[in-house]
């Protein structure tokens, strides 16, 4: 009796191994970025976020069956690589993709992947978008293949543009960008609002440059001082925001600069003590939001990568990949962006977060926060061992920082 009771609980033992196994789900993202080249130090730094998230996210750290492995593809930056290694990614089986560090790849990226799914049925590829922010995305060129779980241009600077009314000082602007997509929206979008908003301010200057061409931008910052400027509008992201800022530094321009990207790697360093209290950030999170969900995962990753921690859109999106593979009980592309459309989570500072059904794009909280010493309230952290770190200055719940669209598609 004993030796059958034995023999019937290894059994089952081995019967509920069996049943694991077959249920546990291996979900390739092909993670399409640039990681050499002018911008390679950022397209690292976001694979580093990647596969983090995906290992604290999914699998056994989550307590879930279903396991996210990241496939690093470099693109160099370049959107003709972007697409030749897509074309790779898909010839190898897999069915999802994410990419974010240029508007001019993911465009390219959005249109590859709407024409292989119109191809080839029963093989879709879903594009997660962690960054690319060009508003056409998820407006006029919108996808049922295509989520962005960042905020779009028109989010952030509608967010920006209303906390820089309300500042009087402000007398003068001057628009600076990279010449492509976003470059060109972030132009359009600030010049726009602040007509609207504030028509006293002067748009002193509004220009873009070549993207990851300039080397000096003490031409750039001359024009700005000679203008008049008193404040700077940049969209400028990695080596662009950061050499932007040191000729600043170096040219001793007072001016304030409103920035999407001072917490990207690279840029906090660059800032440093001469940009105390005149630097300012949009975002949907920073490391010293009041409610910080996700504090445990900036301590973690910046004591194992020695780097910051800043793209919770990495997070969310392995959240809610692994989330949509369980509800659809499916790793397929049509199954899983079924699931994802509509479907709502909990942002980095805990908040109500909704990937909209009706465009792809993420609603969610907005930050404008001002870089200043840390140790005061409300500044915790210090980035990259400056002693600084950003403070919230304006928070807006997601359907404050909500934008229509004009999205007109059918999902599958």
């Amino acid at each position: 009796m004993k030796v059958s009771l034995k023999a019937s609980a290894i059994a089952v033992a081995v019967s509920l191994m069996a049943v694991s196994a077959a249920s546990a789900q291996t979900v390739k993202v092909a993670f399409i970025e640039g990681m050499s080249g002018p911008f390679g130090g950022v397209g690292q730094n976001q694979l580093n976020h990647f596969q983090y998230a995906a290992e604290q996210f999914s699998g056994k750290n989550a307590n879930s069956g279903v396991t996210v492995q990241i496939v690093p593809m470099d693109s160099k930056g370049s959107p003709q690589e972007a697409l030749a290694l897509f074309k790779k990614a898909t010839d190898d089986g897999i069915r999802f993709i994410s990419q974010g560090n240029g508007s001019s790849v993911a465009g390219v990226l959005i249109d590859a992947v709407n024409k292989h799914n119109e191809r080839n049925p029963g093989k879709e590829v879903v594009f997660l978008n962690y960054a690319a922010i060009d508003p056409d995305f998820t407006n006029s060129k919108c996808s049922p293949w295509h989520f962005r779980f960042d905020a779009g241009v028109d989010m952030k600077l509608e967010a920006l543009t209303n906390y820089m009314k309300d500042n009087k000082a402000i007398k003068n602007v001057y628009v600076l960008g990279q010449n492509y997509s976003f470059g060109q929206q972030v132009s359009k979008f600030t010049a726009s609002m602040l007509a609207t908003k504030r028509p006293d301010v002067k748009i002193v200057g509004n220009e873009l440059h070549p993207l990851g061409q300039v080397k000096d931008f003490a031409p750039y910052i001359a024009k700005m001082m000679a203008a008049g400027a008193d404040t700077v509008v940049t969209g400028n992201w990695g080596p662009d925001l950061a050499l932007l800022i040191k000729a600043a530094k170096d040219a001793g321009f007072k001016g304030n600069f409103y920035t999407f990207y001072a917490g990207v790697i690279g840029a906090p360093s660059a800032i440093g003590e001469a940009g105390t209290d005149r630097v300012f950030q949009v975002s949907y999170w920073h490391p010293n939001v009041e409610k910080n969900a996700l504090e445990s995962t900036y301590t973690g990753f910046k004591y194992k990568f020695k780097e910051e921690f800043y793209t919770v859109a990495l997070v969310n999106a392995t959240k809610f990949l692994v989330a949509a593979v369980e509800k659809s009980k499916s790793t397929d592309g049509l199954p899983v962006a079924r699931a994802l459309a509509g479907m709502k989570g909990k942002g980095g500072s805990g908040e109500d977060i909704e990937l909209r059904a009706a465009d792809g794009a993420m609603q969610q909280a907005l930050y404008i926060s001002q870089w200043t010493r840390a140790g005061g309230p409300g500044v915790k952290y210090a980035m990259e061992g400056t002693g600084h770190g950003f403070k919230t200055v304006r928070y807006l719940e997601p359907k404050l920082a909500a934008m229509p669209t004009t999205c007109q598609m059918t999902r599958p």
